[in-house]
């Protein structure tokens, strides 16, 4: 059998933020998947898996307007400061595996896989890919902190057994993050390493654990010469009625030496209530921001996390579906909880509003 898959999801739209970081824009953001697979006798079967946007060239040369957002570098050389980077465009996947089947059950699997650049075994299911993350186009606040920055990684090589319901995986890879500013595809050494762990406990509840060493993160920050991560997540899935599903994700994330803490937790829950034409969903997040992350310059301890609260509720009503393709027209509001030390900086507890329109579609061929 050959089989070949399309995907994508996009967002236009505009974006307001109260307070004096407050910033207001227009953005896009974007991702595709071409998926690409074929039979190679009874027991293999080869894929090709290529993830893309073109962030780089509609999104804002500052990021994309989210209070309280960190991580990555802007192409000057200044950190992304509350904003979200661009992802790496064109290319943010590309991964060759061979799914082997190994006979000791109907579904028993080991795959191998490498990546010049793809997702590592590290973190919950990316963002973009979960079904409580696919109307909402804002990256979770803890995407940087032990959650799913893993999602983007350098030369990965890695193996997944699959035991009934049972997943154990492994990869090694660069730790060296890609430059989401730059056009490249570098290779590295491989220099670091990842397990996860996932367990479907019904064919509706999920959960997954992992564990990462990561050498030499950050290129522009030697002083620290290698992190941890630590995530884990609770997915499932609740039929309500003929037409309404209620999907859940609740995720923790930790890691170790970010911005010269010694350790940083985010705790998400995301939720989604899908009804066909009519979908309500919504996201809050509770994690530790460092005074030296935000740049508050006010504090004297810059590298101590204090906690933070974002509570995102928002509504996509679906305007036109036909095979393959769905048009929304949606909004979201965000209300952001600050500590004492930061609120002068940020003028007090801001809210940030959004509309937007999103296009997405899928396509499957096989023959």
């Amino acid at each position: 059998m050959t089989m070949v898959m399309v995907h994508g999801n996009a967002f236009g739209g505009f974006v307001s933020e109260q307070g004096p970081r407050g910033r207001d824009s227009a953005v896009s953001t974007s991702m595709f998947m071409i998926d690409a697979g074929t039979s190679l006798g009874e027991k293999h079967y080869l894929n090709l898996d290529f993830m893309g946007t073109v962030e780089k060239w509609t999104l804002p040369s500052a990021g994309y307007p989210e209070l309280l957002q960190i991580g990555e570098d802007q192409s000057n050389g200044k950190p992304f400061l509350d904003a979200q980077h661009p992802h790496n465009s064109p290319v943010m996947g590309l991964t060759l595996s061979d799914t082997i089947k190994i006979g000791l059950g109907e579904k028993d699997h080991l795959k191998v896989f490498f990546a010049p650049r793809g997702e590592a075994t590290d973190g919950p299911i990316a963002f973009m890919h979960r079904p409580t993350g696919m109307m909402n186009p804002d990256a979770p606040l803890g995407h940087h902190i032990g959650q799913d920055v893993g999602h983007i990684t350098s030369t990965v090589i890695g193996a997944s057994l699959k035991l009934g319901n049972l997943r154990i995986e492994a990869s090694t890879f660069h730790g060296g993050e890609p430059q989401p500013t730059k056009v490249d595809l570098p290779v590295g050494t491989p220099d670091s390493g990842a397990v996860r762990f996932i367990q479907e406990l019904s064919p509706d509840l999920m959960t997954m654990e992992s564990f990462a060493y990561v050498k030499s993160p950050e290129p522009s920050d030697p002083d620290v010469s290698f992190l941890l991560r630590f995530s884990g997540s609770i997915y499932n899935r609740v039929k309500l009625s003929d037409r309404w599903k209620f999907y859940n994700s609740l995720i923790y994330g930790g890691i170790t030496r970010y911005d010269h803490a010694s350790l940083l937790s985010s705790v998400g829950e995301e939720f989604w209530f899908s009804g066909g034409a009519p979908n309500f969903w919504g996201r809050i997040e509770v994690l530790q921001r460092t005074p030296g992350e935000l740049q508050v310059d006010s504090v004297a301890d810059q590298n101590t996390g204090r906690w933070v609260t974002a509570c995102t509720l928002g509504y996509t009503h679906n305007v036109y579906t036909t095979d393959g393709i769905q048009i929304g027209i949606g909004g979201s509001a965000t209300k952001d909880i600050l500590p004492a030390v930061y609120e002068s900086s940020y003028g007090g507890n801001p809210w940030s509003g959004k509309l937007f329109i999103q296009v997405s579609g899928m396509g499957m061929w096989h023959w």
